[in-house]
């Protein structure tokens, strides 16, 4: 670390300690309105953070949403928490075991998923699950693994799988992809590696299924208060390395869903909306890339 960032990082710690005011945001969170009627939404990782407030998003927007976790338990709590916030949507709110890094039982837990919807056609897929990975220099292989087997791989087999079902069906539907400002930064970690993937697959993506009408985006968070980062929007959101001062809200991101999925984004075609704060754009501040 130079002299410069150690001196800067200092001082904020000094500030925090001694008079800092937590830093908190104004969310305005969509009011009910029926931009996503009679659609239906996958949401992997839906169980918390961004996956969870886009599943609420949806919700809101009249969409039928189903959530998917690798704990059962996890999947039916969220579930019950959508549900609480308003009991009309318990006919649209639905869950499954999925494990994304087991691309074996993708098509079949697919299937399964379908088969519990009754007659309904899933039209939006919102590939977000994810975890993080450590630096290069530490990350044991199995770690390293572990985590492009969720990030990536999962994410491409399931699309596949969702694209060929939209296909066959003749369904226009939307595939989302939840991005991140790694996929700009210098790629130090087997997540930001991931991310990269992800960006080019949304390109790639994008390319091959728009003439069947199928749209595919991308929404790039920044450092955002999920408990992936073990921070939340009840704390101090501030992030003193971050242009914004301030970490990302799920909500915030959900917003921007909802809107990239409806009928208005149809022509944002192959983009990556980036809500990072500046985090990757126009600054790298926030991170360290020592060994």
């Amino acid at each position: 670390m130079s002299l410069k960032c150690f001196v800067k990082r200092s001082l904020h710690l000094v500030a925090r300690i001694f008079g800092h005011r937590p830093v908190v945001a104004q969310v305005v969170k969509l009011a009910p309105n029926e931009m996503l009627a009679g659609r239906t939404a996958l949401i992997t990782g839906g169980t918390s953070g961004i996956g969870y407030a886009i599943a609420d998003a949806f919700l809101t927007a009249e969409a039928s949403v189903v959530i998917t976790g690798r704990s059962e338990k996890r999947v039916r709590e969220a579930c019950e928490r959508l549900i609480s916030t308003d009991g009309q949507r318990s006919n649209r709110v639905y869950g499954a075991v999925m494990d994304i890094s087991n691309t074996g039982n993708l098509q079949s837990s697919f299937e399964s998923i379908i088969g519990m919807l009754h007659g309904q056609n899933i039209d939006i897929l919102v590939n977000n699950a994810g975890i993080i990975g450590g630096n290069i220099f530490d990350i044991t292989e199995e770690e390293f693994t572990a985590v492009l087997n969720i990030n990536l791989k999962g994410t491409v087999f399931l699309s596949r799988i969702v694209a060929k079902y939209m296909i066959a069906n003749h369904i226009r539907g939307n595939i989302l992809n939840i991005a991140s400002s790694s996929s700009l930064r210098p790629a130090i970690s087997a997540y930001t590696l991931s991310k990269w993937g992800i960006r080019g697959l949304t390109l790639g993506l994008a390319k091959s299924l728009i003439p069947h009408g199928i749209v595919v985006n991308g929404v790039a968070p920044g450092p955002t208060a999920t408990p992936m980062l073990k921070t939340d929007a009840d704390s101090d959101i501030g992030h003193d390395t971050l242009p914004s001062g301030r970490y990302a809200l799920p909500e915030e991101i959900a917003n921007m869903a909802v809107f990239l999925v409806s009928g208005m984004g149809r022509t944002i075609v192959g983009d990556i909306v980036y809500m990072t704060g500046g985090a990757g754009l126009i600054t790298y501040d926030d991170m360290s890339y020592t060994i």
